[in-house]
């Protein structure tokens, strides 16, 4: 997972107080995305409870604020981002902490608490809060009535327990399309005889889910997605879908025209394209997440999927799992070294990252604290640590580094901004890998740090 939210230009509405207060949040989630939350570690869980209070109380104060400024203006809006709010607070929210609570701040958990928050904090600042100023228009405009989605939410939620013996629970019902762990997507779309209407079912499976469900089902012993256990989720997919259209009539006509396995940027530009009538985020209680999202019927742009038929389905499926592995492969830049930047200053961080970041996989921490939660998650191969930092300063980092035997290996170079003797003598007393002069050119530094990599290959 990344580890900063870049605030753009494009965020902005053009509305001072709403404009600040998204920054704020911004900066809350990247504070929590370097906490990264470690269940084996007091002060980490502590920090994550106390980040996570913090995002929440400012979240439902900018609620507040922003629901007060579209009234003032008469926003015709109001009544549909008002229920958009209240669903965030009251579904969202109380689930994700139910979740971390269950599994004391569990890196999984807090994985779903930043991956969720996160994209719904980019997707409703760029769609809903746009549409305020008139820079774009809802997304959410062309849902089906509240009934309906009752209806429907319960149908799914009574066939999840019918099929797999799960208790399921609706996050949300304006899901916009966020990352929620590694996922599986997948496309239906279903027409009728004699009709040019269509139905477009979007599905999103975490993983986890399918092997917990599908595969004890199956009996398989295995923890992840094969081409077997991808194919069974496929049918049941269908299977599921078909019998959530028997309990509605004007459903019950349509037929199976194309299924395509889709990459997530695929799926994201098929949802963002387009305007859902139905876009649900459940939750198992622990066996995983999934999404149902029923869009108006539109034919996907060429190129985006391969319709999966009889002659070509066994390749297909190799051939996404295939790709799932590559991009699996790209995100964690695993033919990379991996280093960890420590520093109290955003911007010594920051321009770190991009001095690195071509030739490195970099990771950011703004204290000692951090620094360990990090590693503990992300082990790198280098640290680059501050010597001069409030609190927790480098001394002690690398003294609470070399006390676990698992990160007493792994090579500290001191950053710091004295080149005084003394300094240098008592930071090299400590006997680091090295130390770098924050001063100096950030060619020279990069030159650096790529002379010890080339050093530990001889």
């Amino acid at each position: 997972m990344d580890d900063q939210l870049v605030w753009q230009e494009e965020y902005n509405i053009g509305v001072e107080i709403i404009d600040k207060e998204h920054q704020r949040l911004f900066k809350i989630i990247n504070k929590l995305f370097m906490v990264d939350g470690e269940e084996e570690e007091e002060k980490s869980r502590w920090a994550c409870q106390e980040g996570i209070k913090y995002f929440k109380g400012h979240a439902l104060k900018h609620f507040v604020d922003e629901e007060k400024y579209m009234e003032s203006i008469g926003y015709e809006g109001l009544k549909r981002h008002r229920h958009i709010h209240r669903n965030f607070r009251e579904n969202i929210l109380p689930a994700l902490g139910e979740e971390l609570e269950k599994t004391n701040f569990s890196p999984e958990a807090m994985g779903h608490f930043l991956g969720v928050c996160s994209g719904w904090l980019i997707g409703h600042t760029l769609t809903e809060d746009q549409a305020i100023t008139g820079g774009k228009v809802s997304k959410w405009e062309n849902l089906l009535p509240e009934e309906q989605l009752k209806a429907i939410q319960k149908t799914i939620i009574r066939l999840v327990f019918d099929m797999f013996h799960l208790e399921s629970q609706v996050i949300s019902d304006a899901y916009g399309g966020e990352k929620f762990g590694r996922g599986v997507y997948y496309r239906l779309v279903y027409g009728a005889e004699r009709s040019e209407k269509r139905q477009e079912i979007l599905m999103v499976f975490e993983e986890k889910l399918l092997v917990n469900t599908v595969g004890k089902a199956m009996g398989l012993q295995t923890n992840r997605l094969d081409t077997i256990l991808l194919n069974a989720a496929r049918y049941t997919a269908r299977q599921f879908v078909g019998r959530l259209m028997e309990h509605f009539p004007e459903w019950d006509s349509y037929d199976l025209k194309e299924e395509n396995l889709l990459t997530y940027e695929q799926f994201r530009r098929v949802f963002e394209r387009e305007k859902p009538q139905v876009s649900l985020l459940f939750n198992t209680g622990g066996a995983g997440y999934f999404a149902y999202c029923a869009i108006a019927p539109h034919l996907l742009e060429k190129g985006v999927g391969v319709p999966i038929q009889k002659d070509n389905a066994l390749i297909e499926v190799e051939q996404y799992l295939m790709k799932r592995e590559e991009e699996a492969a790209r995100d964690a830049a695993s033919n990379r070294r991996k280093i960890l930047v420590v520093d109290d200053s955003m911007t010594i961080r920051q321009a770190m990252k991009q001095l690195l970041r071509d030739d490195y996989d970099v990771t950011l921490a703004e204290s000692g604290v951090a620094a360990i939660r990090a590693i503990t998650l992300n082990r790198p191969d280098l640290i680059l640590l501050d010597y001069e930092m409030p609190v927790c300063d480098g001394r002690q980092t690398l003294e609470m580094l070399r006390l676990d035997k698992s990160f007493a290996e792994i090579p500290v170079i001191f950053l710091t901004g004295q080149g005084d003797p003394e300094v240098v003598k008592a930071l090299l007393s400590l006997k680091p890998a090295g130390y770098l002069l924050k001063y100096l050119k950030a060619g020279d530094i990069k030159k650096k740090i790529d002379g010890f990599f080339e050093k530990k290959k001889i």
